[in-house]
């Protein structure tokens, strides 16, 4: 530490994480090499309560089924700042060819969670070494099944974990982004993500005699190239929004026309008010097409995680924090995105923030959910450094 700056949180930091360091990376590549997915979490939860044991603090197990929490006290009366990381890898093939590869077929840490989870222990590590300093307390929340429809973060939230934060920090790695750099989004961060279900029944019949049918099939075309009004046409062009058809079946042969027709999809919004609209608009135009061709239909609707929006007091404590840390020419505001992030389900109770980290290797043009995936890990270190002077400023 610089003699003339004895008190200067930025040095204190950066001389705790370069101690730690090390042993952060070990346990990323340990988690890389052993990947679970969706709630299957245990190992990984074990090995982030041990940790946490071994710095102190008294972690609860199987919150959410397979999630960890663990508070970490101040030195005086405040807020609860709850800090969170996911923990689940994906149903996917590793290619890297890394000597810490992963070692289970067919899944893969392809998002980046082992760092995330090897940062949120360097962040509890160094929190807890400064705990006298921090007027209220952190909950640390170590979430699996991010990657699930059913949410893991949803779980968690019913078993407590979000209960008496008052504001509440996440991070996501970023390839798109040189390691040293950092990102924010104001508003909407991501997209909720809301799945659909539709069967079309008609009435089957032969080919050639289309007359004595209800064709399914020409009706649920006719619907999906409906729907897409509901985003020309119904939603305000402001407030965008996503609505796309993944998979249709109907019919077994050439010559017959079935007694039914499916078409599943997803519709991404930005805002709940746009959510209500498309959802409304969606009911609407596939039961008036149904009726003005003459067949029934069966919607299932299910709303999944809701969009993640970034508080904006939060956010500027986020910003200055990390510019004081390491230079505002480090940080810089991005544009939201329409892709699903289940940390969303504390942002709607808790005043929130996604932080995102560069974490691009230099000759690299990675993304995630990519078998031959590989984020720079030094962007662990400067995570923990980022998220752990942003608590500290918080609860200084």
């Amino acid at each position: 530490m610089s003699p003339d700056r004895p008190n200067d949180p930025t040095l204190d930091i950066e001389r705790h994480v370069a101690a730690i360091e090390p042993q952060l990376i070990a346990i990323r590549r340990d988690i890389h090499a052993h990947p679970e997915i969706g709630f299957e979490t245990v190992r990984t939860a074990e090995i982030v309560a041990q940790e946490l044991e071994r710095i102190g603090l008294s972690p609860r197990r199987g919150v959410g089924r397979t999630g960890v929490v663990a508070e970490i006290a101040g030195g005086a009366p405040g807020p609860c700042l709850l800090i969170r990381a996911d923990m689940d890898a994906l149903p996917m093939e590793e290619l890297t060819g890394l000597p810490f590869a992963s070692t289970i077929p067919g899944k893969m840490h392809a998002c980046g969670h082992d760092i995330h989870t090897a940062t949120l222990l360097g962040v509890g590590s160094v929190l807890q070494a400064i705990a006298p300093k921090l007027r209220g307390s952190v909950r640390l929340v170590f979430q699996p099944a991010e990657e699930t429809v059913e949410s893991g973060a949803a779980a968690m939230v019913a078993d407590g974990a979000a209960d008496g934060a008052a504001i509440a920090l996440a991070f996501h790695n970023r390839p798109e982004m040189a390691v040293g750099r950092f990102g924010y989004v104001r508003g909407a961060s991501t997209a909720s993500s809301d799945e659909f279900d539709v069967i079309v029944r008609g009435k089957s019949g032969h080919a050639a005699r289309p007359h004595s049918a209800l064709d399914p099939i020409v009706a649920a075309s006719a619907m999906i190239m409906q729907l897409q009004t509901a985003i020309s046409r119904v939603m305000d062009p402001s407030r965008s929004a996503v609505l796309t058809v993944g998979h249709i079946q109907g019919g077994s042969t050439h010559n017959i026309i079935p007694d039914s027709c499916l078409f599943q999809g997803t519709v991404r919004c930005r805002s709940p008010e746009s959510r209500d609209t498309m959802e409304a608009s969606f009911r609407r135009i596939c039961d008036g097409v149904a009726a003005a061709m003459g067949v029934t239909c069966e919607i299932d609707y299910k709303r999944g995680a809701p969009a993640l929006i970034n508080d904006d007091g939060v956010v500027d404590a986020v910003i200055r924090s990390v510019s004081e840390q390491f230079g505002a020419d480090k940080v810089e505001q991005l544009e939201g995105r329409f892709g699903a992030e289940d940390f969303s389900y504390f942002s709607e109770r808790i005043p929130s923030c996604q932080l995102l980290v560069g974490s691009s290797q230099p000759g690299r043009d990675d993304r995630v959910h990519n078998s031959d995936y590989q984020p720079d890990e030094r962007s662990i270190g400067l995570g923990v450094a980022a998220l752990a002077r942003t608590a500290l400023d918080i609860l200084s």
